[in-house]
C-alpha cells in the first residue's frame, strides 16, 4: 500500500513540474514575440497557443518566430 501512495506522489510531482514548465515556456514565448517587435495581439495568440498546445505550439512558434520578424 505504501508503494502505491509513493507512485501517485511521483506522478503528481511530475505533472506539477510539467505544468510549471508549460507556464514558463508560454511566458517566454510571449515576451520573445514582444521583444521581436510583433504586435501584442500576435504575442497573445502565441501565448494561448503555447499554453493550450504546449509541445506543438512551442515547436510551431520556434519555426515561425524568425519569419515574421524580418
Amino acid at each position: 500500500m505504501m508503494m502505491m501512495d509513493s507512485g501517485f506522489a511521483i506522478i503528481f510531482l511530475i505533472l506539477i513540474v510539467l505544468f510549471v514548465l508549460n507556464i514558463f515556456t508560454s511566458i517566454w514565448a510571449y515576451r520573445d514575440a514582444i521583444a521581436k517587435g510583433n504586435s501584442k495581439e500576435y504575442a497573445l495568440l502565441i501565448l494561448l497557443a503555447t499554453l493550450f498546445f504546449p509541445v506543438i505550439g512551442l515547436i510551431v512558434y520556434l519555426v515561425i518566430r524568425n519569419d515574421f520578424s524580418r
